[in-house]
């Protein structure tokens, strides 16, 4: 398999983890790494991201979120970081700025990118057709993880070197490509810590354990 050995238990550490603030679900995402023994900040500016060891993108409007990286010189940095290595974690739109390539994007929707995959947004529908189902993790322990998909991407496509962890309906909805992790749904609003705890050991093999 592609990139660290998976398990959802973290060794000992407690890693500097940013959850980019610039829209989203931060407080939930916030929670959820405090939880597996991570030290949460939120992320604004150039100088914040340098000094984290891993980073949550968190679930939003991902046109919104691209364009305030853009206004708030993050959008190059947030780029190089990811290519240079720095463990992220993206949910919903978070997968969808993750991504190489946008299926249909929105006029001025740029990406991040960081996982060879083809997204295609609100794959599964509107807003009114969220719904929550059980779905199996690659890498997590334990019974299915609660998804919660609310206006959720799909990955239309990935590349020889993305780890599929998770479909729904035959659909792509959990990859990873190296240190980069994504999720269709939303495991911060569940009170299920798994995937997050499986994004705070893939950060701590990185560092080495602790903050920097």
């Amino acid at each position: 398999m592609a990139g660290e050995p998976l398990t959802g238990a973290a060794p000992a550490g407690e890693p500097l983890i940013g959850v980019l603030a610039l829209q989203g679900d931060v407080r939930e995402h916030t929670a959820a790494l405090t939880a597996t023994g991570a030290r949460p900040v939120p992320v604004r500016t150039p100088e914040e991201l340098a000094a984290v060891d891993g980073l949550v993108l968190p679930g939003g409007e991902s046109t919104t979120i691209s364009k305030l990286a853009r206004l708030f010189g993050l959008l190059e940095p947030l780029r190089a970081a990811v290519a240079d290595g720095l463990p992220v974690y993206g949910t919903c739109a978070g997968m969808i700025l993750l991504a190489d390539k946008i299926l249909d994007p929105r006029a001025g929707q740029e990406t991040i990118g960081g996982i060879d995959m083809i997204v295609r947004r609100n794959a599964f529908g509107r807003q009114n057709e969220s719904f929550e189902a059980p779905v199996p993790v690659a890498g997590v322990e334990g019974p299915p993880v609660d998804g919660v998909f609310i206006r959720a991407p799909w990955a239309e496509s990935t590349g020889a070197g993305v780890e599929v962890l998770a479909t729904y309906e035959g659909r792509p909805v959990a990859v990873r490509q190296g240190t980069a992790l994504a999720t269709a749904f939303h495991p911060e609003l569940t009170g299920d810590h798994r995937v997050h705890a499986l994004f705070t050991a893939m950060v701590r093999a990185r560092s080495g354990g602790g903050s920097r």
